[in-house]
């Protein structure tokens, strides 16, 4: 899918994204897909942001290429850009003590996703992720609730 990097289109790429996440092979219910699927949707979210506020930084013409590959227990997303570049290695750490104002969404896309960048024409963003089952005991399991 192509749309414009700009802001308004973001829905647009949300909406495809959280729709590939129900063609994810495995469970399409319960707590787990609902956690994979909203990190999915924020990551790609932050990334797209991103992309905007600064790789297109005042333009309205650039272009975004989004690739969706959702597979058995897991989704891979691209999105490719013309825009300015960026090195993520040069993004330090946010201290989440302090509410910082740069670095949160870099840190949020490598939180919930695994990451890979590539600087060029096109900038090239891979983020995967997988649908892990987790260990916690369902609610009514536990004892004392």
């Amino acid at each position: 899918m192509t749309v414009l990097g700009i802001l308004e289109h973001r829905d647009i790429v949300l909406r495809a994204v959280s729709s590939a996440c129900k063609l994810v092979i495995g469970p399409t219910h319960g707590r787990d897909w609902q956690d994979f699927q909203a990190q999915v949707v924020s990551a790609v979210s932050e990334a797209f942001n991103n992309l905007v506020l600064h790789g297109y930084r005042g333009r309205r013409d650039g272009r975004v290429d989004l690739l969706l590959r959702p597979g058995t227990g897991q989704i891979q997303i691209e999105l490719r850009d013309w825009g300015k570049g960026f090195d993520p290695t040069s993004v330090p750490v946010p201290e989440l003590d302090t509410l910082p104002e740069t670095g949160l969404g870099l840190f949020i896309m490598q939180s919930f996703m695994a990451m890979t960048y590539r600087r060029g024409r096109p900038n090239r963003l891979t983020l995967d992720k997988k649908l892990e089952p987790s260990t916690a005991e369902p609610r009514e399991a536990r004892s004392g609730d």
